[in-house]
């Protein structure tokens, strides 16, 4: 009978451990040509843009690309450029998920998109400045907001180096890197 019962009691260890182990958020290290981020995404939170995310990088569609938005107390936007500025051509566009309670905070990534709600796809930005005129509120598409789905753990000073870059204008866009700063590699490390 104590065998059954240390047995059971394991099983429900084993179990319990299999779904802590289901329950992480995927962390993944961007390599950029200024130093390395860390970053977690919230996959229970934000499951259709993390997994877009995970999708474009476990493809290595972000190799190569560039920051080229970068505006000082304010964000770094990427994912989508070549260093001469050339548009990589994207997957499908996705559901905007900006009404998930996450907050456009110092440190968190969220999906760029246009004006329309659910336009984003591959671009994402990472706020320097709490912004919180990019989080969801009620009032239509003008107020629907940006979706956060990850934050920064560790190498926050290296997206500070990036907001401080100088800027310009190249090939009609404003606020690009005058030197680039290059997306070596996203690399999901667990």
């Amino acid at each position: 009978m104590l065998k059954r019962i240390v047995c059971l009691l394991l099983l429900g260890l084993c179990l319990a451990g299999s779904a802590l182990a289901a329950d992480k958020n995927p962390t993944l290290v961007l390599e950029t040509s200024l130093g390395n981020v860390k970053v977690e995404l919230f996959q229970k939170e934000a499951p259709i843009s993390v997994k877009n995310f995970l999708d474009y990088a476990k493809s290595g569609f972000y190799d190569g690309t560039i920051f080229h938005r970068v505006i000082p107390g304010f964000m770094i936007q990427g994912g989508g450029f070549t260093k001469d500025m050339t548009v990589k051509p994207a997957n499908a566009q996705i559901k905007n998920e900006a009404a998930n309670g996450l907050k456009n905070e110092r440190g968190t990534l969220a999906m760029a998109r246009t004006m329309v709600v659910d336009s984003a796809s591959s671009q994402f930005f990472i706020n320097v400045a709490n912004n919180e005129f990019l989080n969801h509120r009620e009032g239509g598409p003008a107020a629907y907001g940006y979706a956060v789905f990850g934050k920064v753990i560790s190498g926050m000073d290296v997206v500070d180096k990036i907001a401080a870059t100088q800027t310009g204008r190249q090939q009609g866009f404003s606020d690009v890197p005058v030197t680039p700063v290059v997306i070596k590699a996203v690399k999901v490390v667990k």
